[in-house]
């Protein structure tokens, strides 16, 4: 063979080997990345054009896919979405998908790993390819009560309710209102999907955003359960002396911190029960921003990294990159007011702490999901977050708590005997309602509770309360949970 010939079968073979890299680089290696890019519609169509899985609660479908007669051949569906929206989020042609449908769209859609058999199944015989399924963990009872109670305030409210299995981190309740209807954005006339879009972003209510754990709010006094979590931690008992003054004054600095209500004891059971500012705020002072600090992000202030790839806002306690709290700045802190910020959830996490001795459990709302053949590939297992306290320190805590209901803030609720709970209500601006907080505990330790009331507009100012607006709704989602 002669040197030109030899040469140009070299660069045929050298373009050639290209080639096949090339074919296999894109059929293999980059295919995940140019499936899930968003203008790839031929993708796009396919999965939207599947019978996708449904989410499931109890037992129950709360979104499906149901057979059409139309290019697409499935319809995407909700039900019950004033309790259920915030968790099944949306799926949509153009405007994507959010909370579980885009979490587990893996699953959902059929392109899980471990469904591959399945889809090389469906391939051999011809058949379409179907999602699994996922399982929540949610209480449906105990679901319809707390919304039944955030919506049975006069007028309505906007809140959020969650209730947590201290032992285990299962979400029982997770409720947010207001909510949406998703099904308008599943539309298969897109111009009409856009348009139900453009009209929930432009809500002022802001529906589209879960406030019971996409949103952080002043906690107000239920963060004195964080403080006095501190306090144990530092040198202080229940039967501690505090400050049981009236006011707190700081020198040079025209301010004072006052107590909301009169307080009947100077030791630190007393001033939780009747849940005293003044108290509270020298505590605070005394152990100092670093141990409240501290003790926020054992309890999960600050993170975001759990609850099956659900959006989460971590929680503050201060604004990020805020420099050292003056004593003013820190005593607000200590009750709960100036920066610091929690979610529902958090606030949630914070009483399973104290009731599983101390040790925080990492929430989850997945139980489990299947192939489409009903065959188990995930079952949640529970796991611990954080060991926020020491076992003896969450037990005094917890009975500094039973307190709180049996002669405190809490003693007009009614829950059932043995329970624990802490009150809050944190203020706003002068034209602002406050808004509304309760915590609590089962005597058991069966259930954890946390309810927030953002706005009950039609309430008087001064009837704003978390033992009167929250605390009722409270009882009944705790007793509804007993119930099982």
């Amino acid at each position: 063979m002669n040197r030109p010939i030899r040469v140009m079968a070299i660069a045929c073979l050298v373009l050639f080997v290209a080639l096949m890299a090339n074919i296999n680089y894109v059929q293999y290696v980059d295919a995940d990345d140019l499936n899930a890019r968003p203008g790839n519609a031929r993708v796009l169509h396919d999965e939207f054009s599947r019978d996708r899985g449904p989410i499931i609660v109890d037992g129950h479908q709360v979104a499906e896919s149901v057979p059409v007669d139309d290019e697409f051949d499935f319809q995407r569906t909700y039900h019950q979405v004033n309790l259920y929206a915030n968790l099944t989020g949306f799926y949509s042609y153009i405007n994507g998908s959010s909370d579980l449908e885009s979490s587990q769209n893996g699953i959902l859609s059929g392109s899980d790993p471990r469904l591959f058999v399945n889809r090389v199944i469906d391939l051999l015989s011809s058949e379409q390819s179907k999602g699994g399924s996922v399982e929540l963990t949610i209480d449906p009872r105990a679901q319809r009560v707390a919304y039944e109670g955030l919506r049975g305030l006069e007028g309505g409210s906007e809140g959020a309710v969650v209730a947590l299995e201290p032992s285990t981190g299962k979400i029982l309740t997770m409720v947010s209102v207001p909510g949406y209807d998703p099904n308008p954005l599943a539309s298969h006339d897109f111009s009409a999907a856009a348009k139900a879009y453009q009209d929930l972003i432009n809500d002022p209510e802001n529906p589209l955003r879960d406030r019971s754990r996409e949103e952080i709010y002043p906690p107000g006094s239920t963060f004195k359960l964080v403080t006095a979590a501190a306090a144990l931690d530092n040198g202080y008992n229940p039967d501690s002396k505090i400050n049981a003054n009236f006011s707190l004054s700081f020198p040079g600095i025209d301010y004072q911190l006052v107590n909301e209500f009169p307080c009947g004891g100077n030791t630190l059971t007393a001033a939780l029960a009747d849940s005293c500012n003044v108290a509270f705020g020298d505590v605070g002072l005394d152990i100092g921003e670093d141990a409240i600090r501290n003790q926020a992000e054992a309890f999960g202030f600050g993170d975001s990294s759990y609850l099956d790839g659900l959006s989460v806002s971590p929680s503050q306690f201060t604004l990020p990159g805020e420099g050292e709290l003056d004593e003013p700045q820190l005593a607000q802190s200590a009750i709960g007011q100036f920066n610091v910020a929690a979610s529902p959830l958090q606030m949630a996490m914070v009483a399973a702490g104290i009731a599983n001795d101390g040790v925080v459990m990492e929430p989850y709302i997945v139980s489990e999901v299947r192939s489409p053949d009903a065959e188990v590939l995930e079952r949640t297992s529970p796991d611990d977050l954080s060991e926020a306290m020491t076992n003896e320190n969450a037990d005094q805590l917890r009975t500094m708590m039973e307190d709180v209901v049996d002669y405190g803030t809490a003693s007009g609720v009614g829950l059932p005997d043995g329970s624990g709970a802490k009150t809050g209500t944190a203020q706003r601006g002068a034209d602002q309602n406050p808004y509304a907080w309760f915590v609590c505990m089962s005597p058991n330790d069966d259930v954890a509770i946390a309810v927030f009331i953002e706005d009950a507009s039609r309430v008087a100012r001064d009837d704003i309360s978390g033992s009167g607006l929250a605390g009722p709704i409270a009882r009944e989602v705790m007793n509804t949970v007993l119930e099982r």
